[in-house]
């Protein structure tokens, strides 16, 4: 057998997460809470305020312009609900964004600061975080640059089947709503593994104190790359869908009942409890993060120690000289 790899439990990691969140109660319900509670009053707000935008009328038609010069089936219900969920996702991160690069890295780098402890401080001191800023900060913009391209290549190989399609005179609604169907899975793929990428390397910059696209490079080699995608996957999809709950809990609860001329003061006071409790997630997707990387570097610290010893070295005597040969022990023991 080749490099033995090792495989880490999704039960585990989430029980030492909720361990460690549970463990440094106080400090995480408090600082980087405040600290993430901007963007989730944004990230929630941002949901009302797309629609009733000016320039999201104006984003959706350049949209479907680009779509339809790029040869897409605009006739299809699968690329009109495509075209409205990517022009309502573009104004929301033009929203979100200044509070993305500011609020939520200055949370995540006080989670990191406090677990990268061997015994974590019960009151860390928010400038022993600030260091770690400006490494995340490089880190995010090469994130979002990473998500660009994730989206660019799978646009760009779409157009590619469409007009492969076109070329072949195939022009009929079954097949392509089957490059329909298959399109949108193998974009939500791609977007996922970009998306989990993209939090471990956000992890690995503030463990290593090191930003930019190495990060990048060994989220990829841990989590892609060693075969972790699907524990990496199945972590986050708890997180993902506990963050949408929240969202139609305040869509239901606060934007009904501001529509229907609810108490302006209850509307106050339950929406930010709502977005505390959305701040209260992100901040444990982070411990996550950090959980899942310890123990990848862990496993890779252990994989490293079985290969030091795992060669036998050598040393015959050929016509009086003496020639050192190291045997791999996989070749000596079937």
């Amino acid at each position: 057998m080749g490099r033995r790899t090792t495989t880490t439990s999704t039960m585990r990691i989430m029980r030492r997460s909720i361990f460690t969140f549970l463990q440094n109660y106080q400090y995480f319900t408090s600082t980087p809470s405040l600290l993430a509670f901007p963007l989730a009053v944004s990230t929630l707000l941002s949901q009302s305020l797309v629609y009733s935008s000016d320039v999201f009328p104006l984003i959706h038609s350049r949209l479907r312009s680009l779509f339809l010069a790029a040869g897409f089936p605009l006739s299809s219900e699968l690329f009109s609900l495509l075209n409205l969920k990517l022009s309502q996702t573009i104004l929301s991160f033009l929203f979100v964004s200044p509070f993305t690069y500011s609020f939520l890295l200055l949370a995540k780098a006080s989670v990191i600061k406090t677990l990268d402890q061997n015994k974590p401080e019960e009151n860390p001191q928010i400038s022993s975080s600030i260091s770690l800023f400006i490494p995340l900060l490089i880190t995010q913009l090469c994130n979002s640059l990473l998500i660009l391209a994730a989206n660019a290549t799978c646009f760009f190989i779409l157009v590619i089947f469409f007009n492969f399609l076109y070329v072949l005179g195939i022009s009929s609604p079954g097949p392509t709503m089957l490059v329909s169907a298959l399109g949108v899975v193998i974009y939500s793929i791609v977007l996922a593994n970009a998306y989990i990428v993209s939090n471990l390397a956000l992890v690995s910059t503030g463990m290593e104190k090191k930003g930019g696209f190495i990060s990048i490079l060994k989220a990829c080699v841990m989590i892609l790359f060693q075969g972790r995608n699907a524990t990496a996957l199945s972590l986050a999809v708890p997180v993902s869908m506990s963050l949408a709950a929240i969202e139609a809990l305040f869509q239901y609860r606060i934007v009904g009942a501001y529509n229907n001329g609810g108490d302006a003061i209850a509307m106050i006071i339950e929406g930010t409890l709502v977005a505390y409790l959305y701040a209260l997630v992100l901040v444990l997707d982070t411990v996550i993060g950090c959980v899942f990387w310890k123990i990848c570097m862990k496993d890779q610290r252990i994989i490293d120690e079985e290969e030091m010893y795992s060669y036998k070295i050598e040393i015959e005597n050929k016509d009086g000289k003496f020639i050192a040969k190291s045997i791999s022990l996989d070749e000596i023991i079937p």
